[in-house]
Order: C-alpha cells, then sequence, then structure tokens
C-alpha cells in the first residue's frame, strides 16, 4: 500500500485502534474460554464480557442488562423490524421508516412485504424527515417507527427528541439506527423515548463483526437467533469474548477523549470545508444547513462524474460517493435524490470521512488533490464546456459516459 495514502472513509469502516487490538489479543489464544462454561476459564471470559457490556452501557447511560451483542448493526436493525412484528394478523401490520435509511433498513422493510405495510416518509432538501407527515401516517396498527439517527452519507442528524415524543404520545415504539451517531453527538436513549437502537463497534475504531443492540426493558423484542438462551434469550448462540472486549475498550477510549476529538475534527471539517468551497467553482456542500456532525463532508462538483473523482483519487486518497453497503451499485445515492439534490451535483458527489487519525497536513493535500482531479475532468467535459457557454443545462440531460465496473482498476 502506498505510505502516503490517506484515508478519508472513516463513514464506512475506522481503523482498529492499537489499544483496543491490544485488549482483545489475550481473549483469542490465552483467555479462550468459553464465557458459557462452568469452570475457571469460562468464568473469566464472562466476566470480561461484563466488563465490556457494563463500559457500553456506561456510555450509553443505560443498565448493561439493556445492551445485547449481535453482529452489527445490520443484524441489529434486522433484529429491530423483524422481532418487533407484532403476534396478530400479518396484514394489520404497519411499519414506518424514511427515505435515507441506511439499506439494512430499506431492504429489511421491502422483504417483510407483504407481511408488513411500510410507510416511507420523505424528507426535506436538507435531509430532515417531515415530522407532521410522521404523526399524521401512524395509525392503530402502526407498531414500530425506525428513523436514522445521523444518516451515513451526509452526517445530518434528526430531531430524534421530538420524534420520540411523538412516538410515546401515540403509544408507537421507537427504533434509531445510531451507528454514525455513536461517538459523534451525545446519546440520550432515555431523552429520545428510543425502545430499540443499534450500534456497529467498527464504526469507533473497535472490531468488525461486532455490534450491539439496545433493548429498553418492557420492549416486547422476539429472538430471530435462538440457541441456549444466551443474553436474556434475545440472541442465541457463544458470545464472541474478544470482539465484545474490543467494543467496551473502544466505548471506554471515548467516553475518556470523544469531546477533545470532536474539537479536532470539528476544525478540520471546517478547513476540508472552506478550502474545497474557494477552490473549486460551484461546489456545493449536501445538507449544508442542516445540523449535522462534521466527520462526514458530502459535496458535489458539477459537471463531472463522483465516481471519476473517485478513481482519480484512487493512488493517494480513499472517499467514497456514498454508502459502502450499496457502493456496487451504479445509480445515483437514494439519499441524495431523497434529498432532491439537483442531478448535476447528484451524480457528482463525493463523501469525505473525518476521523480519529487524521491531521491537518491530509486535509491541505486531499484539498489540493481534488481541487486538480476536478479541474482535470472539467476541462474533458462538454457538459462544463456548455455551462461556460451560457447554455441553459436545465435543458441538458446527464448521460452516463463510464463505467465504474469498467474504470475499476484490477485487483
Amino acid at each position: 500500500m502506498n505510505d502516503h495514502l490517506i484515508y478519508m472513509d472513516y463513514p464506512a469502516t475506522t481503523p482498529c485502534d492499537e489499544r483496543v487490538f491490544d485488549k482483545m489479543a489475550p481473549y483469542f489464544c490465552e483467555l479462550y474460554g468459553n464465557p458459557h462454561s462452568w469452570h475457571s476459564m469460562g468464568w473469566a471470559s464472562m466476566h470480561a464480557v461484563e466488563v465490556a457490556n457494563k463500559q457500553i452501557a456506561d456510555y450509553l447511560c443505560v443498565d448493561p442488562s439493556d445492551v445485547i451483542f449481535t453482529s452489527g448493526a445490520t443484524e441489529s436493525n434486522v433484529l429491530a423490524l423483524r422481532g418487533m412484528i407484532p403476534p396478530k394478523s400479518p396484514k394489520e401490520s404497519h411499519l414506518i421508516t424514511t427515505a435515507i435509511e441506511h439499506p439494512s433498513i430499506l431492504e429489511g422493510c421491502r422483504q417483510l412485504h407483504p407481511q408488513v405495510i411500510t410507510t416511507i416518509l420523505p424528507v426535506s432538501n436538507e435531509g430532515i424527515v417531515d415530522l407532521d407527515e410522521l404523526s399524521r401516517s401512524i395509525t392503530d396498527d402502526t407498531y414500530l417507527v425506525s428513523v436514522i439517527a445521523v444518516n451515513n452519507e451526509t452526517g445530518v442528524i434528526q430531531p430524534l427528541e421530538q420524534i420520540g415524543a411523538i412516538c410515546k404520545e401515540r403509544g408507537v415504539h421507537f427504533h434509531t439506527d445510531a451507528t454514525q451517531a455513536l461517538g459523534k453527538i451525545p446519546i440520550e436513549l432515555e431523552k429520545w423515548n428510543v425502545s430499540l437502537a443499534s450500534f456497529s463497534a467498527h464504526k469507533v475504531y473497535g472490531p468488525k463483526g461486532v455490534g450491539a443492540i439496545y433493548v429498553r426493558k418492557g420492549t416486547p423484542l422476539r429472538p430471530l437467533q435462538v440457541g441456549g438462551g444466551q443474553q436474556r434469550g434475545i440472541r442465541g448462540g457463544t458470545i464472541p469474548v474478544p470482539l465484545c472486549v474490543g467494543s467496551g475498550e473502544a466505548c471506554r477510549i471515548l467516553a475518556d477523549e470523544g469531546a477533545s476529538e470532536f474539537a479536532r475534527i470539528s476544525e478540520l471539517s471546517e478547513r476540508l470545508v472552506t478550502g474545497l468551497m474557494l477552490s473549486i467553482p460551484y461546489a456545493q456542500v449536501n445538507g449544508g444547513t442542516s445540523s449535522k456532525v462534521p466527520h462526514i463532508v458530502n459535496m458535489g462538483f458539477p459537471y463531472v462524474e463522483g465516481e471519476s473523482i473517485m478513481m482519480g483519487l484512487g493512488s493517494d486518497v480513499c472517499v467514497s460517493t456514498g454508502s459502502a453497503c450499496s457502493s456496487d451499485r451504479l445509480t445515483p445515492s437514494h439519499v441524495l435524490q431523497a434529498m432532491h439534490v439537483n442531478e448535476y451535483f447528484l451524480q457528482s458527489s463525493i463523501r469525505f470521512g473525518i476521523g480519529r487519525f487524521t491531521t491537518v497536513a491530509d486535509i491541505d493535500h486531499v484539498i489540493c488533490r481534488v481541487a486538480a482531479e476536478v479541474q482535470r475532468l472539467r476541462d474533458m467535459s462538454p457538459l462544463w464546456e456548455m455551462f461556460n457557454n451560457g447554455v441553459d443545462m436545465n435543458k441538458i440531460k446527464w448521460e452516463r459516459r463510464s463505467s465504474l465496473r469498467r474504470d475499476r482498476p484490477a485487483a
């Protein structure tokens, strides 16, 4: 790998913090007992799991028994959607979500049809859910409202307290995919009136393959994965001790260092946006005036293709055009489409992720590289030439001129 490679795809995944890795290491080859075994090795492993569980719960300000380990946020999301379906006539079940959810939610809802009728709420041009539409959409058959806390493509923060208040007033359970919220905004599950919340460790410098779901006491969640009754019977199977230990340590580090990290990333984010806006004519921040986390910056550079920018930067800068869970598709971002982003920005948008190991030098290098790459592509773009010649671009239909699959370098 290039020694000077700059990683700016933190929303897709984060590197495992060395402190997290060191904490996990003994539980692979030394303290390897099954945490459900009744002997000293098993008890030692279970104690490690309990410590990790408490570290996560303390960070979330909840009871440790309300935190259930899963394989990641996708499993947690699907568990929330399916496990909350009431045991009654299937056609009477109704679910509400939004048009900007993670693919695991939207695809999960699609697969529930026709057992469950799903209402997909629109969002504003800034990416915020319509609260009046939410209130109107709740019926006597609504069993769950699921709204992402922080969008994984734009960083826009939803009005979670207001959503929770509506759900409480109407007697409906509220689930939030808080994957991108962890470590980026204060997690206030009680204040938000959340019944269920999904998390993933690899978004906060922990290991891949492990996550959690918060299940408030009294929430009628039925298990999808049965086994020996582990974890309150909600999620059967042997608990992966090293991964749980890593998750707990990642949350401990967030608790100790999160505030200072947020301040530093905020400064880097402002530097990135300012630099790109000054260097690239007509650049735009998608969801610009919304309340957002600084860790995710989504910008459009019209009259070139976002995928072409990304591939041009690929030798020394890692960025993306959207969710890693749908990056193999050549269709435009469903999130930006839901926000009614203009076609020329929709097709040219790049997501930048700023994280724990991003430096000022990284930001400055990325600004220069992106500005140069956009200019190089615009110099070859007939759309840019038409725009500069005063053509009314609203009358010109965008046509894809390249294939990401074709242009992708060989492995």
